[in-house]
């Protein structure tokens, strides 16, 4: 079976691009012929679409993180093409339960839809070692944040966080581009854009790992913090919690009815409202290669 991996770009390492450059190898494993490049020597039998497609080669099965919400955007426009693909693909694969309850709201119901989780490479993660910095090393705990931060990611709500629980000889790194909140507290270092190999090596020095962001669907950074060791503290709107592991903190939330909303203004979180997390999920990535082989090959038998 040949399956040509659309709309993706495998020189970036964001949530998509990231996760298909991450599947690609146990797929193989699995017997699947991967490519993300059409040729004369390469005629597909699926099309993988990453989110939509731009053209068509081959029956789609179409693997979906998110659709635009924002009222502040011209979403109807935006979300075209998504639902285009939607329409017309054989199969869906959702990240969440909390992705394929959004989607179905707005785009209806598809008769061959799946939930699977993403996953990361645990076996490459073990051989990576925690970072060694005299930074790191002067304090007792090191807490971390990463993100391509926006505002709806709150990171002034994760700083919030850390300031109100952690110890005084305790340190928050924030790893990602743009950030969009400053802290002058002596606690608190920016480190910038961290390709993965360094992010996985701060992960693995770190003990606690925020991510209070709003409304996110399946968010890769959060398996690979999970894999590293860090316990998660995670909000319970939208589908990180599904991932964030047992016993991790999960912050309770107002549900959202799915209707259009300003993404860009979220509210407060209420630190108060703290569970722990009852669900665990197999995070490696031959689990997620072996569901999505399961899907493809669906559609090809079909």
């Amino acid at each position: 079976m040949k399956v040509l991996i659309d709309n993706v770009n495998l020189d970036s390492n964001s949530g998509p691009n990231g996760f298909a450059g991450k599947i690609i190898k146990p797929l193989g494993k699995l017997g699947v012929d991967v490519s993300c490049v059409l040729d004369k020597n390469f005629l597909p039998d699926i099309q993988l679409s990453f989110i939509m497609s731009h053209y068509k080669f081959a029956p789609i099965v179409q693997r979906l993180d998110g659709i635009y919400f924002n009222s502040e955007q011209d979403f109807e426009s935006l979300n075209g093409p998504i639902k285009a693909t939607y329409i017309d693909a054989e199969s869906v694969i959702f990240q969440s339960e909390f992705n394929k309850k959004l989607t179905e709201h707005w785009f209806g119901k598809k008769e061959s839809n799946f939930v699977i989780h993403n996953g990361t490479c645990l076996e490459r993660i073990k051989e990576i070692n925690p970072i060694d910095h005299q930074l790191t090393n002067s304090f007792e705990n090191v807490w971390c944040c990463a993100s391509s931060w926006r505002p709806h990611k709150r990171l002034s709500e994760n700083v919030r966080y850390f300031l109100d629980h952690a110890g005084r000889h305790d340190c928050l790194i924030i790893a990602g581009e743009n950030p969009d909140f400053r802290c002058d507290d002596p606690r608190v270092f920016y480190a910038g854009n961290l390709d993965w190999i360094n992010l996985i090596s701060l992960f693995k020095r770190s003990k606690y790992f925020i991510h209070l962001s709003w409304l996110d669907h399946c968010p890769n950074v959060v398996i690979d913090a999970r894999a590293s060791g860090c316990h998660i503290i995670c909000s319970s709107a939208g589908g990180t919690s599904e991932i964030c592991g047992a016993n991790s903190t999960i912050i309770q939330e107002e549900d959202w009815d799915f209707s259009p909303i300003k993404l860009y203004s979220p509210p407060p979180v209420d630190f108060s409202k703290i569970i722990k997390s009852k669900k665990d999920i197999d995070i490696s990535i031959e689990r997620a290669a072996k569901e999505y082989s399961h899907v493809l090959s669906g559609v090809f038998n079909k």
